[in-house]
């Protein structure tokens, strides 16, 4: 069961199948005036067993649990239908890790050998609604496939990277809401990615590549 914004302290339920990580993660909860956990699982299965009764604001997910990895969790929580801000809490920065993170669409990565502060910021960041993935990881990720994209395509990327609504994109262009979203849909699938944040996300690291 996915809450509401908590009135104390937003509650995590930690998807982690090592238990010498959970204890850890138990010590340093105990601490934070901003974050609790509400439950553990080990399993993808047990996970989405108890999203439908233990109250969650954010779920810190490790790459592997006893029964699937990340990306076969995101898509057993994708049928769900439960809208989720996950937090990948990684032991590896390979680029496969990197990569299924951005397309994946989840909120944050972070990885565990990093200090706890960078954790609790990115749960934070998470929490207000951002999209948190270090740049270092970001730059990891294959090149993005842009010249896949037709040049109205780049054009409805370029106004999504500007903050641009789907309303105001119809505006401008002079098309439908429902043309945007048809060709909003044909870039993430083109891009290997599953929300606005995470084309813009990319679409930004190219634009730096770019020599002046």
């Amino acid at each position: 069961m996915v809450s509401s914004m908590p009135q104390d302290r937003w509650r995590v339920l930690i998807a982690e199948r090592n238990p010498l990580v959970i204890a850890a993660l138990r010590g340093l909860f105990a601490e934070s005036t901003r974050f609790s956990i509400a439950d553990t699982a080990r399993t993808s299965a047990e996970l989405c067993e108890k999203l439908g009764f233990v109250e969650v604001d954010c779920v810190l997910l490790s790459w592997q649990l006893d029964d699937a990895e990340a990306p076969d969790v995101l898509a057993d929580l994708g049928r769900l239908g439960l809208d989720l801000r996950i937090v990948l809490f990684a032991d590896t920065n390979n680029s496969t890790v990197v990569n299924e993170t951005i397309r994946f669409g989840v909120n944050g990565l972070c990885y565990q050998f990093e200090d706890p502060e960078i954790l609790f910021a990115t749960l934070t960041a998470v929490m207000k609604g951002r999209v948190c993935v270090p740049y270092a990881a970001l730059s990891r990720v294959s090149n993005m496939p842009s010249r896949q994209l037709t040049s109205r395509e780049m054009e409805l990327l370029g106004m999504l990277s500007n903050g641009w609504s789907n309303t105001q994109i119809a505006s401008r262009t002079g098309i439908s809401e429902n043309t945007v979203k048809y060709h909003l849909k044909n870039v993430y699938d083109k891009l290997e990615v599953r929300n606005r944040a995470m084309a813009v996300a990319l679409y930004a690291r190219e634009r730096r590549r770019k020599p002046d």
